[in-house]
């Protein structure tokens, strides 16, 4: 027996659910036993007994995954009960699930999904219950985006790690084992099953404008391994991780949400560059590939973007790469995928390419029935759905969603949060933190000689799950040191006044603690450095975002790349001002030079120490 936190309990199921329970019975044990190929085969034969009973309207349900807005399945607020209106023409989950017979939901803050723990626990049993109770009903496959870093649906009190790059400059596999291993608990305990992470992009544009700090670096065989690393984390916490953004979205200067990507590199630097990661994902078994909204014509000139090609998805990934698991596609409301043919064009291209999932289309009637008349009209045959159908099936059941679909509120607090989750959490991000400049030197400072620290400059949008702005969480941090810190906020664009009142305030200061955010060459924050290190004050950068701003800031003293402006990172890199911790994080992407991009300022593996 076991909760269900609705009070339902083994003995209770409803019929419908206990029919699905009946006719996978074992399924899931075997295959998370890793179970005989005799067990497996039969395993396989009944999910193929359960496809058969599907109607075509049910198997097409199963290939969408959808965003929807709000806290609860059943009893949404106002607002969002009006954008579920407006967008699916229903008001609940329950009754979008109904409508549609969706396979898969997909979590964000902004869709009021991920509020606090024991909420998003209760969203995801009322989910599983809308869906279980329907006659002929399936487990629901729910998804997120927790990559870490600066793209995280789920916040605190949930344990937040570094972002990629910072990991990348950790450069431990066990570090990123263990962070997949967490997270991924913390995830299933909430009723998450499916994260969209790791990225396995390699990053190689140091302008990328939407990868960036999300890539675990420029070097693809580092970045291989922390992949495979982390992948083995989250599915040894029995939660499928998702490796994006195949083929390779590393080396782009446009953003695919607005734009439409296309990647230059040759067949050959290809193999060498963007494939390793994704091989690596494959030989440490990935539950799902998730697809890029990118031109790449040297592995198709057709034009269509990587999630509508044919010679990309099944001839490279299935055939070359030889992976059988779920494709999802990227966001099909993204420019990227929307440019070149219509959304009832997109969702059949897709499926025609070789994906399974269809990740959050903007118009779920037009995607739904899109697909439903392409199989009706002889485009696409009730079998090519049914294969990706399977392959859906199969992965629910790997998951344990036909044996155990609800998850607990006690779960929820014996995992989520852990204080030896949080404490793994701080002593990674010290192991990231990356010192690049120390003249001097002037690090670590003393509480005694520096005790009064003025700490001004970038405050950008928080990440989810933050307790404030960075010049805020870095003061009080180092004020938690023994020095006597206060925060003064520039902004990202800091006018004429506002420097002038930093540098002012800087008077009074022994020491100043300067956040920047991609400083430009013409830019007011490279500005507010250059004035604050003229008062002569000891002046400490700390880039809170891109390394590459060191670059834009001749003549600073000490500077430190925390990759993240989340509270574990500026925690770390407020322990390293301070000399509670010696930094030992190693650049995992180059610095080039402001004045000849051609030449590095620091090397990948640039890092000191104290």
């Amino acid at each position: 027996m076991h909760d269900d936190g609705s009070g339902r309990n083994g003995n209770t199921e409803p019929p419908s659910r206990r029919r699905v329970l009946a006719a996978t019975a074992g399924l899931a044990t075997a295959l998370a036993a890793g179970g005989t190929a005799r067990a497996a085969g039969l395993d396989e034969h009944r999910l193929r007994s359960l496809l058969s009973r599907m109607t075509l309207e049910e198997k097409v349900g199963q290939l969408f995954v959808t965003r929807v807005h709000g806290h609860s399945a059943t009893a949404p607020d106002r607002a969002d009960a009006d954008a579920n209106l407006r967008e699916f023409g229903v008001r609940t989950a329950a009754e979008l699930i109904a409508r549609y017979r969706v396979g898969g939901i997909v979590y964000f803050a902004w869709a009021h999904n991920t509020r606090e723990p024991l909420q998003i626990a209760d969203l995801s049993n009322g989910i599983q219950r809308a869906s279980l109770d329907r006659p002929g009903g399936l487990p629901v496959l729910i998804s997120t985006d927790q990559e870490h870093g600066v793209v995280c649906r789920v916040g605190r009190p949930a344990t937040l790690f570094p972002g990629a790059m910072a990991m990348g400059a950790g450069g431990s596999p066990a570090d990123a084992h263990a962070l997949g291993r967490i997270s991924g608990a913390e995830l299933r305990a909430m009723g998450v099953r499916q994260d969209y992470s790791p990225v396995a992009d390699v990053n190689v544009d140091p302008a990328n404008p939407v990868i960036g700090v999300r890539s675990f670096g420029a070097d693809p065989e580092a970045v291989a391994d922390l992949v495979a690393a982390e992948v083995r984390g989250y599915q040894g916490s029995r939660v499928a991780a998702t490796v994006k953004h195949f083929p390779g979205h590393g080396d782009t200067a446009v953003d695919s949400h607005s734009g439409f990507p296309v990647i230059t590199h040759t067949r050959q630097q290809w193999e060498s560059l963007d494939a390793p990661p994704f091989r690596a994902a494959i030989a440490a078994g990935i539950d799902s590939i998730m697809t890029a909204h990118i031109r790449f014509p040297a592995l198709d000139d057709s034009g269509d973007p990587a999630t509508l090609s044919h010679p990309v998805l099944t001839g490279i990934l299935r055939g070359e790469l030889g992976y059988d698991g779920v494709v999802v596609t990227d966001s099909l409301g993204m420019e990227g995928v929307r440019g070149r043919y219509g959304d009832d064009r997109v969702p059949v291209l897709a499926l025609r390419a070789g994906a399974d999932q269809l990740l959050n289309p903007p118009s779920l009637e037009v995607a739904w029935h899109a697909v439903l008349n392409a199989v009706r009209s002889g485009e696409l045959t009730e079998e090519r759905i049914g294969t990706s159908v399977l392959r859906i099936l199969r992965l629910k059941a790997k998951l344990g969603l036909f044996e155990r679909p609800y998850v607990t509120r006690p779960g929820v607090a014996r995992t989520v949060g852990t204080p030896v989750h949080l404490d793994t959490a701080d002593r990674i991000a010290e192991r990231t933190t990356t010192l690049l400049v120390n003249e001097g030197p002037l690090l670590p400072l003393s509480p005694r000689e520096h005790h009064r620290i003025l700490v001004v400059g970038a405050d950008p949008a928080s990440p989810s799950g933050t307790t404030g702005p960075p010049t805020a969480v870095l003061a009080a941090a180092l004020t938690g040191l023994g020095f006597a810190a206060t925060a003064r906020p520039t902004g990202t664009a800091p006018s004429a006044a506002d420097v002038d009142g930093a540098v002012a305030a800087a008077g009074d200061a022994d020491a100043v603690v300067v956040t920047t955010y991609d400083v430009s060459a013409t830019g007011s924050q490279r500005t507010l450095v250059q004035r604050l290190l003229a008062t002569g004050r000891p002046v400490v950068v700390v880039a809170v975002r891109n390394p590459y701003d060191v670059a834009q800031l001749p003549g600073v003293t000490a500077c430190l790349a925390t990759y993240t402006w989340t509270d574990v990172e500026l925690r770390a890199a407020a322990r390293v001002v301070a000399g509670r911790v010696n930094p030992s994080g190693r650049l995992p992407v180059p610095v080039q030079r402001a004045d000849d991009p051609a030449q590095a300022l620091y090397p990948i593996g640039h890092g000191l120490s104290y």
